[in-house]
């Protein structure tokens, strides 16, 4: 799935069941990260679609270098769009924990290999261990597709019907 919002949908999902403790931002830079090297084979037409990025090992140094990067750009990008933490008194900018920020980046990196090697059959998602990739096809990719959009209006609906309790709860307390 490179370059398509599909990959947002579980990240919704998640967003929703964590709450603030998953940054939705983070997780798409992550996504974005993993799809340089296929976005260079495109545009070269040199090397293998789906290489070492899309291996456990390469998501695995991609999250961290995700986190890292991501945790700075995603705070800058909130400030920018003025999105700011209300819980706190005033309008704080929003911080992203390091905690926070690394695991979104490896939610992020992890279930986008897991999406890919559902439908890409150059994916070789234990590579150098294995070159095998068990869950090539356990659905099809029409099925695949439908659950990242469910997963994304499952999460859109949880998180803004939490978002709705807690504001209720609060102007009641």
């Amino acid at each position: 799935m490179p370059f398509t919002p599909f990959h947002m949908g579980p990240g919704i999902l998640v967003k929703a069941l964590l709450q603030g403790s998953f940054s939705l931002m983070v997780f798409g830079w992550a996504q974005i990260i993993m799809d340089i090297q296929p976005l260079f084979v495109l545009i070269t037409g040199d090397g293998h679609l789906h290489g070492f990025s899309h291996t456990y090992v390469g998501a695995t140094l991609l999250a961290v270098f995700s986190a890292l990067s991501g945790k700075y750009l995603s705070e800058i990008g909130l400030k920018i769009i003025g999105i700011s933490d209300r819980s706190t008194s005033g309008s704080t900018p929003v911080k992203i924990t390091w905690g926070i920020a690394f695991i979104s980046a490896f939610i992020g990196t992890y279930s986008h290999v897991i999406l890919d090697s559902i439908m890409h059959s150059d994916v070789e998602p234990f590579y150098p261990f294995s070159q095998e990739n068990e869950i090539l096809g356990l659905i099809t990719i029409p099925q695949l597709h439908m659950l990242c959009i469910y997963s994304a209006l499952a999460g859109g609906i949880i998180y803004y019907s939490v978002q709705y309790v807690r504001k209720k709860y609060n102007q009641k307390g």
